[in-house]
């Protein structure tokens, strides 16, 4: 196009397909590691309030040490040196598990951190009396973490966790660079193959935001309206 940008939006059809396919293993990714992420994430959360230093310190450490360090940096050193040596302890000679399993894992306990933090912080929110008042009435602790305390702190967190969910979502496209087939990787391979830049990325960013926006107007939106205190 003479005086402008020429742009060939046939390839977006032409690997209509590959863009199909990383758009699932996407929703995918963010859907399991949130549902681990978030269920590992309350454990640490406990151990870390627990006054069991046995529990408590390596909750800690975890938390700040997967806070504390970059995804990408954990992503490199799951897929490349953690998991390979696991297998070839349990299954030498044979060939790692795919890219995608890598992501996974990386993604579920980086997330499990930054919910355990939104976790203790809702649980901390509550009136300690609440608890006092469950145990009066003869609970255990345990039970009155479960039925009282957490129920609470769940309409509180639920903005902060929508948050996590969402940069969780964007966060699994630097999962590409282990070759995991989802959407940045899509985009990246058809640029390569064509040698068209603004189609691929363009339409990456148009899907991610659709995404985000159906996540956060949606869904969280939704919770936060069905568990807002009447």
């Amino acid at each position: 196009m003479k005086g402008g940008i020429p742009l060939d939006w046939s390839v977006i059809y032409e690997y209509r397909e590959l863009f199909l396919r990383g758009i699932v293993n996407t929703i995918l990714l963010t859907t399991v590691a949130t549902v681990l992420g978030t269920l590992l994430g309350l454990f640490l959360c406990l151990g870390k309030l627990s006054k069991n230093g046995l529990l408590r310190i390596p909750c800690a450490i975890y938390v700040e040490l997967f806070r504390g360090t970059p995804m990408l940096v954990q992503i490199l050193l799951i897929h490349f040196a953690v998991i390979p040596s696991i297998w070839e302890i349990f299954f030498p000679g044979e060939n790692s598990p795919e890219a995608i399993y890598s992501g996974l894992i990386a993604l579920s306990l980086n997330a499990a951190a930054y919910i355990a933090e939104i976790f203790r912080a809702g649980i901390q929110s509550i009136d300690p009396g609440q608890m006092e008042a469950a145990r009066s009435l003869g609970m255990t602790k345990g039970m009155a973490m479960r039925l009282i305390v957490i129920p609470q702190a769940f309409t509180r967190m639920l903005p902060a966790l929508g948050n996590e969910f969402i940069a969780l979502l964007k966060d699994s496209s630097l999962t590409a660079v282990i070759a995991t087939p989802e959407l940045n990787y899509a985009a990246m391979n058809v640029a390569k193959n064509t040698f068209e830049r603004y189609p691929p990325y363009l339409t990456e960013a148009a899907v991610y935001l659709v995404l985000t926006l159906f996540l956060s107007r949606v869904v969280v939106r939704g919770l936060e309206k069905k568990y807002s205190p009447k």
